[in-house]
């Protein structure tokens, strides 16, 4: 799309495309995306019929986001193809897998499948930055967007964050930055002619999602799409130190550039390994859009982290509690082990994400004092670790609850008791969010209670 962003005006713009065009909304979703779309499409004029999968009555919190888009009907139980047959456009949430009969139907039908981050780039004023990874991409993300603003840049940060930038489109200039964090979900359902962001930084690809995608080749090519970024000015960061996204660079159409050194970084105030590479990935994007490398190395020495992603929840009981609930991957999990030397017991499981634990015995160190496997999971977990650390204290839980409990009572004061998943959380919990809450309020639970508790050196809570 061509334009002068000086004199680009999104709402108008909007209003010529979208204007009395009948809008099939396929899904609200949970984190507001749908609801932001919905909004949008009907500032812009268009007549739109909300399809859910979900029966009425379990939709009244995404109902209540959207209680002022005059809705053509609202469809719910199931999908009708006629929604999709007849619409001009359908506009799909990113957790419908792309091959869904609808979806394959309305392109039969001649109808275009856009989704919400599509028409936030297809109409964003200011120039975007896009990044993406199996893990690291939230808290990069966070680190660059933190980056800009001390260098005095009016920064957004969204995307796969959740809510919807959608909403704020009014009141962005065209010399605004925009970081865009962006899942393989969102990156799949890219059409071909999705305009795509300026930049990029992909942080590292390994095998996850692949139940919905199909495989890990369908899964990396839609990581890939964000290397297609072009320009004159254009660049997309890949990690050198992981060899898949580092295999890109022929493939990729714009210049190629590494991260910052993990010497160039510095100390950071966030534990681990995988922290520092993310830095480095935010530091390498930020300098080459003109950051002077103090501001950047200043901005990162401020920079304390994300809520589930490796956060301290303190000192209570005599422990030390870490949530790490955003690693949904075991190769995430693997990174905040390796963080770690304290005495460490760890929680991990969730619902199966169809990927190996063989490789995560590897990162299992003399520190870890046990591992409470737990949900859907915790029996494919617990028999790829203990076939290689058949030593190690091992239990296997239906629930989180009854997990934190065994690490609780086997723990002694000083040491650290740590969930990091390595798996989903749909098994159990609506999102990772969730689950890191439901975590948070069990070690306050269980350190509240610890007076009351005899703590018994072989106690197990779970079979």
């Amino acid at each position: 799309m061509t334009r002068d962003p000086a004199y680009f005006d999104p709402a108008a713009a909007a209003r010529a495309d979208w204007s009395g065009k009948r809008v099939t909304l396929m899904g609200l979703g949970r984190h507001g995306g749908g609801a932001g779309a919905a909004r949008f499409l009907a500032q812009a004029g268009s007549r739109i019929t909300l399809s859910e999968r979900a029966p009425l009555d379990e939709l009244d919190d995404g109902l209540a986001l959207v209680r002022d888009v005059p809705f053509e009907a609202v469809h719910a139980g199931g999908h009708d193809p006629r929604h999709f047959q007849s619409a001009y456009a359908v506009v799909v949430n990113p957790a419908v897998g792309a091959d869904h009969p609808c979806l394959v139907e309305a392109r039969r039908s001649g109808c275009q499948v856009t989704s919400e981050i599509e028409l936030f780039l297809r109409y964003a004023p200011s120039q975007v930055i896009g990044v993406t990874g199996s893990v690291g991409k939230s808290t990069t993300s966070a680190m660059l967007s933190e980056i800009l603003r001390a260098d005095g840049r009016r920064t957004w940060l969204g995307g796969n964050f959740g809510g919807s930038l959608l909403d704020d489109l009014a009141r962005m200039q065209s010399d605004d930055w925009i970081v865009l964090e962006l899942s393989s979900f969102q990156l799949a359902h890219l059409s071909d002619q999705a305009r795509l962001p300026r930049w990029a930084v992909i942080t590292n690809c390994a095998p996850h999602h692949l139940e919905w995608h199909g495989g890990f080749e369908a899964y990396a090519a839609a990581k890939r799409r964000l290397a297609a970024v072009a320009g004159p000015d254009s660049f997309v960061i890949l990690n050198e130190r992981d060899r898949e996204a580092w295999s890109w660079r022929e493939r990729a159409s714009a210049r190629v550039l590494p991260p910052w050194s993990l010497e160039r970084v510095g100390s950071l105030p966030l534990a681990g390994e995988h922290n520092r590479q993310n830095a480095a990935c935010a530091a390498a994007a930020a300098e080459a859009l003109g950051v002077k490398p103090q501001a950047i190395r200043a901005a990162l020495g401020q920079f304390r982290g994300l809520p589930h992603r490796m956060e301290s929840l303190g000192w209570l009981g005599g422990r030390v509690w870490i949530n790490d609930s955003k690693a949904t991957t075991p190769i995430a999990t693997a990174a905040a082990l390796d963080a770690f030397k304290a005495p460490t017991w760890l929680l991990v499981g969730g619902k199966d994400g169809n990927v190996s634990f063989a490789q995560l015995a590897t990162h299992i160190r003399d520190n870890v004092m046990g591992i409470a496997a737990f949900g859907a999971a915790r029996h494919k977990i617990a028999q790829a670790i203990s076939s290689e650390c058949g030593w190690l204290p091992l239990t296997s839980c239906k629930c989180l609850q009854d997990a934190v409990g065994w690490c609780y009572f086997h723990s002694q004061p000083a040491d650290t008791i740590l969930l990091s998943p390595g798996c989903p959380s749909h098994d159990a919990f609506a999102d990772f969010q969730a689950r890191g809450d439901a975590f948070r309020q069990l070690a306050f639970h269980f350190s509240a209670a610890s007076h009351d508790l005899e703590k018994p050196r072989a106690r197990a809570v779970c079979p």
